[in-house]
């Protein structure tokens, strides 16, 4: 495997990284960057390609893991030092939270899987939740009610179940998950930061699990000369979705949505111009 393979592998695995779990739909930049350019490059056959993008995916998920240890420690009822420090109430996001905010896209994804992997997985159809999910942003900063539950540790079942509702959104590629259910958290009430945070969560379970099923039906395409290909992939997803949660969990609660649905038209356009 030559150097530019590996380069490929770095530059899909940063732009993943980045834009996973930002609310900019990284569906829209992994084709703008992989679909109407680096498949040009044909470094390798088109299962190979839609592998490597469930590897790199999976690197995103564990950074998610690392960022938010100690809430999972916390959930699955795993004491540490840090678990008195840190909720010195002992008011906590429980586990079961979580489940009801994962059930309806979990359920609507499970159903029509292979519908949206046949038919909406297509530029134009990228492109129009790219300009939906920005909308719903606007409107969601421009529609905000008071906040009423600050941390995620205050929220109830309802506003996990309706969050979970606002998800099921993210299935049309290009809307994004993390923007379709921030945004729904918002309407509901709740602070930026809060629902960006039961976002990030939510999105461990739901997207471990379908990417840990692709992966099984995609793994006799990971063989020995691939592999440096996926491991350079991985470990980059992992290290840039690290530092853009982080960053953006620090920045939400100032900047809100609007910003990043601007940043979305403009996503937009672009594609259109490469395509036209």
């Amino acid at each position: 495997m030559d150097i530019w393979n590996l380069i490929v592998a770095m530059i899909l695995g940063i732009v993943e990284g980045l834009t996973e779990f930002a609310p900019v739909s990284s569906t829209g930049h992994m084709i703008a960057v992989d679909d109407l350019w680096l498949k040009s490059q044909k470094l390798f056959g088109e299962e190979v390609a839609n592998t490597f993008k469930v590897v790199i995916q999976l690197g995103s998920i564990l950074a998610v893991v690392v960022v938010f240890r100690q809430r999972f420690f916390d959930m699955l009822g795993i004491k540490t030092k840090k678990s008195a420090i840190e909720n010195p109430s002992g008011s906590k996001l429980s586990l079961i939270t979580v489940i009801i905010g994962i059930l309806p896209a979990g359920i609507l994804g499970f159903a029509f899987a292979d519908y949206i992997d046949k038919n909406l997985f297509s530029v134009q159809t990228v492109v129009i939740g790219l300009i939906g999910g920005a909308l719903l942003m606007i409107a969601a900063d421009l529609l905000q009610p008071k906040v009423k539950t600050e941390t995620v540790d205050k929220m109830s079942y309802r506003q996990a179940f309706m969050m979970g509702l606002f998800q099921c959104i993210g299935l049309w590629p290009g809307f994004s998950r993390s923007g379709s259910t921030i945004s729904g958290g918002v309407l509901l009430g709740i602070s930026h930061r809060a629902a960006s945070d039961f976002t990030f969560i939510m999105a461990v379970p739901v997207m471990a699990g379908a990417s840990g099923i692709s992966l099984l039906k995609h793994w006799e395409f990971i063989t020995g000369d691939s592999l440096p290909f996926f491991i350079v992939g991985f470990i980059t997803a992992f290290i840039f979705a690290l530092i853009s949660i982080r960053f953006f969990l620090k920045m939400i609660n100032r900047v809100k949505l609007i910003p990043f649905a601007i940043y979305r038209i403009v996503i937009a356009i672009i594609i259109l111009l490469m395509i036209m």
